[in-house]
């Protein structure tokens, strides 16, 4: 009868370690599908820079070493690889985008032109998906994460190579700029 106790007590165990194991592979995956997500609008704003890039150029001819950061900061994102390098590359072209609308401001005939409306109401669409997709990521990161940190199933994460996760934010650059009040002018 004892070995009976002993077997149940091990299967018991066995099932309860699988099932946590299962639900952090379920969460991991669940995380990097949330990130797929973000690589769909990430790659439709990469394609969609370059377009009002060019529609800039035409106005702003000296203002070269903006439009120069904003290629580089766009090739960089292209190039990333892993998770890690997408986001600091991302958060790095977020920041320059923004100087890009900074600059904007001072071309009157710019704003008005149909051509770079219609390309900048498209990355206004991508920017608000961009921030949907974060969003969902980020929640499947703190879930994942929960899992990995909380007990018992850290007990199961730190044996099986499961690690907390990095979120996708603003970044330092653009949490700066976000701080700032905006400027109004009449």
């Amino acid at each position: 009868m004892p070995v009976i106790i002993v077997i149940a007590i091990i299967v018991i165990i066995a099932i309860w370690t699988v099932s946590l194991y299962n639900s952090l592979v379920r969460l991991r995956n669940r995380r990097q599908n949330a990130f797929a997500d973000i690589d769909v609008q990430l790659r439709q704003r990469h394609d969609l820079v370059p377009q009002l890039v060019e529609t800039v150029k035409g106005y702003a001819i000296h203002e070269r070493e903006l439009l120069q950061k904003i290629t580089e900061a766009r090739s960089a994102a292209i190039s990333a690889t892993t998770i890690n390098d997408k986001i600091t590359a991302e958060q790095q072209l977020s920041s320059v985008l923004q100087g890009l609308k900074v600059q904007v401001e001072a071309y009157p005939d710019l704003k008005a032109n149909q051509n770079f409306l219609r390309l900048q109401d498209e990355l206004s669409d991508i920017e608000n998906k961009l921030a949907a997709v974060r969003r969902f990521f980020n929640g499947a990161t703190t879930e994942y994460n929960n899992a990995v940190e909380s007990f018992p199933g850290n007990l199961i994460a730190r044996n099986f190579g499961f690690n907390r996760e990095i979120f996708f934010d603003l970044g330092q650059e653009t949490r700066k700029q976000m701080e700032e009040p905006p400027a109004v002018k009449f």
